[in-house]
């Protein structure tokens, strides 16, 4: 009777293990003790291809690919000791791709002795893809498939850590596309992309298989070389880097000329790690845009102190508006031929409370960089509409005032309206606001010529400002609708010096005749300048000969003399 029970229950156990073996929904195989196969369950057919009859008498070992080989090996020498492994390998299928096991594998021990095993493998194919995929968005960019800046971080910080070869200058490079906001916006995030694709091509042929390239976000690439061993080698370097972008891009049917303002650290005692460099090369490429772009500098330590300045500044500009410490400055503009008063532009100054007046050279371009100059340029806007209705209602001259707009404004989607609100508002008349857009905002023709048609729907007046100094093709020129050009100041500057900024002055004024466009001198200061301008009878000028910019109350004096003046006459 206990006979039958035992035998009974050995015929359940056994029962059990065939359903645990076939059923399991892992992969179950029992091997002998040279890792041949003797059994597998329909797991592993379903999983690999192979029929149990297929992988019969062969090894465990032929299916593992050789890269994997040399690991799984170490793991079957434990085996045969009697210790159970766990780890992770691979599998070929039938088909020839690969499959990524966790593998359990006990040996089976009889007398103390190993006679075989039994491996439970679970596949872990999707879910190392997964981490591949999650570890290759940690560390590379998904659109240029270059590495992300964390990853150069690494890099780099193992390249310093391995320690640099004698008379080596190991230099990084921050690269801003300029403009690049300008383009994704006129032409759209497709192009913009697209520019971005070809840059990065373009980049990859500055660095070797020893150096470092980084797309690290937006329009900005970072490079490691490790190939320099003189500062002229790094000049030559840095100018090399932009120089590759000198050739135009294909936009489709567009083709986009760009340029590039480059930072460059270059590793010393005192710049000894990856994030040192990374954030020297980043402050010198501030200091490159601060110097109108297209150019590149070398970080020196006089650089961190300005960028805390900077730093400093954006804080403060972010109170200054809402505390009243902006005012404006108004610079008349004379008509050549009859000396009268013909307008004013509107500059904006700052009176900080303790730095006293901050210079606009100093605060509009840390507020270009962080946005803060549409908050100043509708400021801007509003005030000096009121302050020309107000002297109109005061019974003072009606003149137009000029308002500058940035590239921020110019690309606001709602322009037009900020505008019609700023005229509203003040209760001025269209007629006398003036708006002063540059040659650099007219790079995407259609979208400028749009946006100024609807401009000047209002019944405002438009000029071109810093004329001679952008990009604009004459061609595209005659298609805005624009009432005046100003001839930049670094032009009449040298004019009666320089035979060739003569030349530029007087055939822009001859241009603008012909094209029954007003045109207006900025920063006439010599009576000579005068002279030269009126002989090639340019329209109007602005300068200190005629007035510096005058305060509200200086302004409004001036209106008045101007004022009793024509009344005199009359």
């Amino acid at each position: 009777m206990p006979e039958v029970r035992y035998e009974r229950k050995l015929k359940e156990m056994e029962t059990a293990f065939e359903h645990l073996f076939e059923f399991n929904p892992n992969m179950v195989a029992m091997l002998d003790k040279f890792g041949q196969f003797l059994r597998t369950n329909e797991a592993v057919t379903a999983t690999l291809g192979y029929s149990g009859e297929e992988m019969k008498s062969r090894k465990f070992s032929d299916y593992v690919p050789e890269p994997f080989l040399p690991e799984a090996m170490k793991h079957f020498l434990l085996l045969q000791e009697g210790e159970r492994q766990i780890f992770e390998t691979a599998v070929l299928h039938k088909e020839g791709y690969r499959l990524d096991l966790n593998a359990s594998i006990i040996p089976v021990k009889i007398d103390n002795a190993v006679s075989g095993y039994i491996a439970i493998c679970e596949d872990i194919t999707q879910r190392k893809r997964t981490e591949q995929r999650i570890w290759h968005m940690a560390y590379y960019d998904d659109l240029t498939g270059l590495p992300n800046r964390r990853s150069f971080s690494e890099h780099l910080q193992k390249k310093i850590d391995d320690g640099i070869p004698h008379g080596v200058m190991l230099s990084v490079f921050f690269v801003d596309i300029d403009r690049f906001k300008l383009i994704n916006e006129s032409l759209g995030h497709d192009y913009g992309d697209m520019l971005l694709l070809q840059a990065a091509e373009r980049f990859t042929r500055c660095v070797t298989e020893k150096d470092l390239i980084a797309h690290t976000d937006g329009d900005k690439f970072i490079l490691c070389l490790t190939n320099l061993t003189t500062a002229d080698s790094v000049h030559e370097a840095a100018s090399n880097i932009a120089d590759v972008l000198l050739e135009p891009f294909s936009m489709g049917q567009y083709p986009v000329h760009i340029t590039a303002s480059v930072g460059v650290a270059v590793f010393t005692a005192e710049i000894a790690d990856a994030g040192s460099l990374m954030k020297c090369a980043d402050i010198a490429l501030s200091r490159a845009k601060d110097f109108g772009r297209n150019n590149y500098q070398i970080y020196n330590s006089d650089m961190t102190l300005e960028s805390m300045n900077r730093l400093t500044l954006s804080s403060e500009l972010r109170t200054a508006l809402s505390e009243n410490q902006f005012y404006l400055e108004y610079q008349p503009q004379m008509d050549i031929a009859s000396g009268a008063l013909v307008g004013m532009e509107a500059l904006v100054r700052w009176k900080h409370p303790e730095r006293g007046i901050v210079s606009p050279k100093d605060f509009i371009p840390v507020a270009e960089e962080t946005g803060f100059i549409l908050s100043i340029g509708e400021w801007v806007l509003g005030e000096a509409c009121r302050a020309n209705k107000a002297w109109q209602d005061a019974g003072l001259p009606h003149i137009p005032v000029s308002v500058n707009l940035s590239m921020r404004q110019f690309l606001q989607q709602d322009l037009k309206q900020r505008i019609t609100s700023a005229l509203q508002e003040s209760g001025l008349a269209p007629e006398y606001l003036e708006l002063e857009v540059t040659e650099s905002m007219t790079m995407d023709v259609d979208h400028a010529t749009r946006l100024l048609m609807e401009l000047k729907e209002l019944g405002l007046k438009i000029s071109i400002d810093d004329f001679g100094t952008g990009y604009s093709s004459l061609s595209y020129l005659k298609m805005f609708p624009i009432d005046k050009l100003k001839i930049d100041q670094s032009f009449v500057r040298d004019m009666m010096l320089d035979p060739n900024d003569a030349a530029i002055v007087s055939t822009i004024i001859s241009m603008t005749r012909h094209m029954n466009l007003k045109v207006i001198a900025e920063g006439v200061e010599t009576e000579d300048q005068l002279g030269f301008l009126r002989q090639n009878r340019c329209s109007e000028i602005q300068g200190y000969w005629f007035s510096p910019p005058l305060k509200t109350d200086q302004m409004r004096q001036l209106l008045e003399r101007h004022c009793r003046s024509n009344n005199t006459q009359t």
